[in-house]
């Protein structure tokens, strides 16, 4: 219970920060608040960039956007996968195959590529990537869902339901999902573990939104704008980068909790 917490805490935090930032910010990120590299003092916390941006603001307003990206991927990605893995595993053995066919073709493309690729073409917008990362996501939570569900669905009371004529549709939401649920929890927290490193690591390609703040942005301008030659890699780089890794280790702390939980069930 206490990692279990020490996680939630963690994750809340982080939530709580996105939400406020635009009041926690002390300066507009996107404008001028003072000279360039100025080192961290009263007046800026964590010092300005090149051109003179508040890097606390920054960070603050950037946790907005990294947050409701992985956090939309994961919805989405989660949504998706669970539906496909329970139909897969309670159909008709025609569209079950073709499910399960579609869920390996996705699975062997290799995804960063494909991420790359699809985000060069779509252009950099939030929407595109939150639907790129949704696409290469859903399939290994759709592929665990069916394991779990295909072991659920040969219990004694699904067949007994079966047999008194409950349809497909009415046991797969009343058996197949109470027997999956802890394991699509699992599955979601992994899926924003992912997509928090993967908007992380297109950003800092430079394959973001430009117009948008994120911690993954803000690695990218810190890289090609030099910050590591000079001492401002200390508090431009450090923050974002111990930021998402703070943010990903609360994940697993719940992750880890849930995933006890879910193996208890099976």
């Amino acid at each position: 219970m206490t990692t279990r917490r020490i996680g939630c805490a963690i994750v809340v935090g982080f939530g709580l920060v996105a939400l406020l930032s635009p009041w926690l910010a002390p300066y507009d990120p996107f404008e001028r608040a003072s000279k360039p590299f100025l080192p961290p003092s009263r007046t800026h916390w964590l010092g300005t960039n090149d051109v003179g941006h508040d890097i606390l603001s920054e960070l603050l307003v950037g946790a907005r956007v990294t947050l409701l990206v992985s956090v939309s991927v994961a919805l989405l990605a989660t949504g998706i996968g669970t539906v496909m893995g329970m139909l897969a595993a309670y159909s008709s053995p025609l569209l079950s195959e073709l499910l399960q066919a579609l869920t390996n073709m996705a699975l062997v493309i290799p995804r960063l590529p494909l991420v790359i690729a699809a985000a060069a073409y779509l252009g950099r917008g939030i929407v595109p990537l939150i639907l790129i990362l949704a696409l290469v996501t859903w399939p290994a939570t759709a592929r665990v869902v069916h394991a779990q569900a295909l072991a659920v669905a040969r219990h004694e009371y699904i067949t007994a339901s079966r047999s008194l004529g409950a349809r497909p549709l009415w046991i797969i939401y009343n058996h197949l999902w109470l027997g999956v649920r802890s394991l699509v929890w699992t599955q979601f927290l992994l899926a924003v573990n992912s997509a928090a490193l993967t908007e992380a690591g297109l950003s800092f390609l430079g394959l973001g939104d430009p117009s948008q703040k994120s911690w993954g942005a803000m690695l990218y301008y810190a890289h090609a704008r030099s910050a590591f030659l000079t001492a401002a890699w200390r508090w431009w780089v450090l923050p974002p980068g111990l930021c998402l890794a703070l943010f990903l280790f609360g994940l697993m702390l719940l992750g880890r909790r849930s995933g006890s939980v879910a193996l208890n069930h099976a």
